[in-house]
C-alpha cells in the first residue's frame, strides 16, 4: 500500500498508526525472508557436505544418474498406491468413528475390535497375511466348491498392498475422526435435534463440516507417512520406487547409489506433499475467518 493510500479522505495527513503497522509488517516479512535464506543456506551446506563425504568413499553418482529414469517411473505407482490407500483408509476411519460413537453394541464391538487388531499388529504382517494367507484360504474354499468366494480372496499384489495400507491406516484414522466429531459442541447437536434434523442430517450438516477442519491436517500427515510406508509393498512385487531401486542395486551391487536415489525421490515427494498440505490448511483457515 502506498503512502498516498494512507491519507485520510479530505485531508493531506497520513494515519500514523496505520503507517507504523505497515512498516512493522514489512519488517517482519523481511526478517522472515532472511531467516528462510539462512535456513536454506544451511540445507545447501549440509547437502554439499554429505555429497563430499560420499564422493570421498568412491560412491558413483554417474551410475545413479544413468538409471534414475527407471526408478522415477516408480513415483507414479507409489502415488497411485498411496492415494488409493488413503482414500480407503479415510472411508474406514469415518465409519469406524461412527461405530465407536454408536450406542449399538454390535457397531461398537466391531469397530473396537478392528482398531485394536490393526493398531496392535505390524503392517508388514498384515500385508503378508493378505497377500499370502488369503489365497491359501481361497484355494481351500475352491476345493470345497465355493469357487467365486475362493477367487475373491485371491488378490493381486497391488490390491493386497492397497488393502493392507488402507486397513492399517484406517484403524488410526478412526480415532482421528472420533476426535474431530467430539470437538463439535454438544449444544450444537442438541440445537439440530430441536430443529427436527435426523441423525444423518445432523451428521452431514452440523458435525462433519466442522469436524473436517480438525481432521484434514491429520489426514495430510497420514498421507505423507503412507507414501513412505508404501515402500513395504515392494516385498510383494509392486514396481514402486523401492522395488525399482533395489532391482538395480542387487544387479550391480550399487546399493548406496540406488538406495540414496530412492530416498531422494521419497524426500521430494514428502516436501511437495507437505507444501500442498500447508496451502490447504491456510485456505481452510481463511474460510473459517469471520
Amino acid at each position: 500500500m502506498s503512502m498516498e493510500a494512507l491519507r485520510q479522505p479530505g485531508t493531506t495527513a497520513v494515519d500514523p498508526d496505520l503507517g507504523m503497522g505497515l512498516e512493522l509488517l514489512a519488517a517482519q516479512n523481511r526478517a522472515r525472508l532472511i531467516q528462510y535464506v539462512k535456513v536454506g543456506a544451511v540445507w545447501v551446506g549440509l547437502v554439499a557436505l554429505l555429497a563430499a563425504m560420499l564422493l570421498g568413499v568412491h560412491v558413483d553418482p554417474s551410475y545413479a544418474a544413468e538409471h534414475y529414469g527407471f526408478v522415477l517411473q516408480g513415483v507414479l505407482t507409489t502415488l497411485w498406491v498411496s492415494l488409493a490407500s488413503i482414500s480407503f483408509a479415510t472411508c474406514l476411519g469415518l465409519f469406524g468413528a461412527l461405530g465407536r460413537q454408536s450406542r449399538n453394541s454390535i457397531a461398537q464391538g466391531v469397530s473396537g475390535f478392528y482398531t485394536s487388531v490393526f493398531r496392535a499388529t505390524p503392517l508388514l504382517i498384515q500385508l503378508l497375511i493378505i497377500f499370502l494367507g488369503l489365497p491359501q484360504i481361497g484355494r481351500r474354499l475352491i476345493a470345497l466348491g465355493f469357487q467365486q468366494l475362493g477367487e475373491l480372496l485371491t488378490l493381486s499384489a497391488t490390491q493386497s498392498g492397497i488393502l493392507a495400507l488402507g486397513l492399517n491406516y484406517g484403524a488410526y484414522m478412526t480415532e482421528v475422526f472420533r476426535a474431530g466429531m467430539q470437538s463439535v459442541g454438544h449444544g450444537q447437536q442438541q440445537a439440530a435435534q430441536a430443529m427436527g434434523m435426523t441423525p444423518v442430517q445432523m451428521l452431514r450438516r452440523v458435525v462433519l463440516p466442522q469436524a473436517i477442519r480438525v481432521v484434514i491436517p491429520n489426514v495430510g500427515n497420514y498421507f505423507i507417512s503412507m507414501q513412505k510406508d508404501s515402500a513395504l509393498v515392494s516385498i510383494v512385487g509392486i514396481w514402486e520406487i523401492t522395488f525399482r531401486a533395489t532391482r538395480f542395486a542387487r544387479k550391480d551391487s550399487k546399493y548406496i547409489e540406488m538406495l540414496l536415489m530412492g530416498a531422494a525421490f521419497y524426500w521430494i515427494m514428502t516436501l511437495v506433499s507437505s507444501w500442498l498440505q500447508s496451502q490447504l490448511e491456510r485456505r481452510m483457515a481463511h474460510a473459517y475467518e469471520r
